[in-house]
């Protein structure tokens, strides 16, 4: 559907030389090395740099909130979007502890449209409709998301690409598009997600099995989106495309960013190679996810927030990972004894 640049594996010799010849025993730097060489092979250089990160946070609405999905109300939404803005949520903390840019977009929060400094406003519509009934959106909507979302991606001008969401029932959106992508039974996906309790938990699966019933066992990414997404959650699939259009490393956020980024493989394959999972959420869908793109994350936190915090958390250890591959000493040039070959 998109054309995203496959990364090239022509240096892959080199790299894993460059890599071994540092002042190390092999693999001592297990999963540093990895990412190290997946970003020499985004950047196709032996020297990458990562040296800016901005993180885009897209906030959206889901109709099937009226359904009671959510512990949280769904003004919650537009409340988080002013914390946002006022700089207060963890997303900011985080981002400002690690010197990340972050903006905010509105992709289609259910309120009157906000202008504030920071604030992109990409408003598809005032949320979604209710996906328990009917379609969350029309084809036209969906396919004004993705665009949008690709827009900003792809102008984002930053080595290292970070994006994260929030919306009340988004959690909901999520397990129902892996679980049209996938096949995975709702049982396996479906979590607590903003806190529900048992009887409430028990509830949103009832809820979450209508919807899904209402269209065949599996479909297409375009068509999941369509059905089942938020309009936040569907510009994340655009932006992580969009992202690697312009080359930059990608990092996925937690449970409804890897579910953006599954329909997003699956719409435009060669993307996976630029994408960095930054860590595994509580939600239990998210391990499905994990498992369907046969990826590892860099952290494991036990977080189920949202908003790119695992993404931020992950970035310093990006960064030391491009640093390792451009600026740590050989054995040749530290004058130390290498292995014996």
């Amino acid at each position: 559907m998109f054309d995203v640049r496959p990364v090239s594996h022509a240096r892959d010799a080199a790299i894993q030389h460059a890599i071994d010849a540092k002042t190390k025993p092999r693999n001592a730097l297990g999963v540093i090395e990895t990412l190290a060489a997946q970003i020499a092979r985004i950047q196709d250089t032996l020297t990458p740099r990562l040296d800016r990160c901005r993180l885009i946070i897209f906030a959206g609405d889901h109709g099937i909130a009226a359904e009671g999905v959510s512990a949280y109300p769904q003004e919650v939404t537009r409340q988080m979007l002013s914390n946002f803005i006022a700089g207060g949520a963890a997303a900011n903390v985080f981002a400002r502890m690690n010197g990340v840019d972050l903006h905010i977009v509105d992709a289609g929060v259910a309120s009157a449209a906000v202008h504030a400094h920071g604030l992109t406003s990409r408003r598809i519509d005032a949320g979604t409709r209710n996906s328990a009934v009917e379609a969350a959106m029309t084809s036209e909507q969906c396919e004004t998301a993705l665009d949008s979302g690709r827009e900003i991606g792809k102008n984002n001008a930053v080595e290292a690409a970070a994006f994260g969401e929030m919306g009340i029932a988004n959690t909901s959106s999520a397990s129902l598009i892996v679980h049209k992508l996938t096949g995975v039974e709702l049982d396996v996906l479906v979590g607590c997600g903003t806190g529900l309790d048992a009887a409430g938990l028990e509830h949103k699966h009832a809820v979450l099995s209508r919807a899904a019933a209402r269209t065949p066992a599996r479909l297409d990414a375009s068509r999941a989106l369509r059905e089942y997404g938020g309009f936040e959650l569907v510009m994340l699939a655009g932006a992580f495309i969009g992202a690697a259009q312009a080359g930059a490393v990608v990092l996925v956020d937690g449970f409804i960013a890897s579910a953006a980024a599954l329909a997003a493989v699956e719409l435009t394959p060669p993307l996976r190679d630029y994408l960095v999972f930054a860590h595994r959420s509580a939600e239990p869908g998210h391990r499905v996810v994990l498992e369907a793109l046969a990826v590892r994350p860099v952290l494991d936190l036990d977080m189920r927030l949202g908003e790119g915090t695992g993404a931020l958390l992950a970035w310093p250890i990006l960064k030391c990972a491009a640093a390792m591959l451009s600026d740590m000493a050989t054995f040749e040039t530290a004058g130390v004894s290498g292995v014996k070959t």
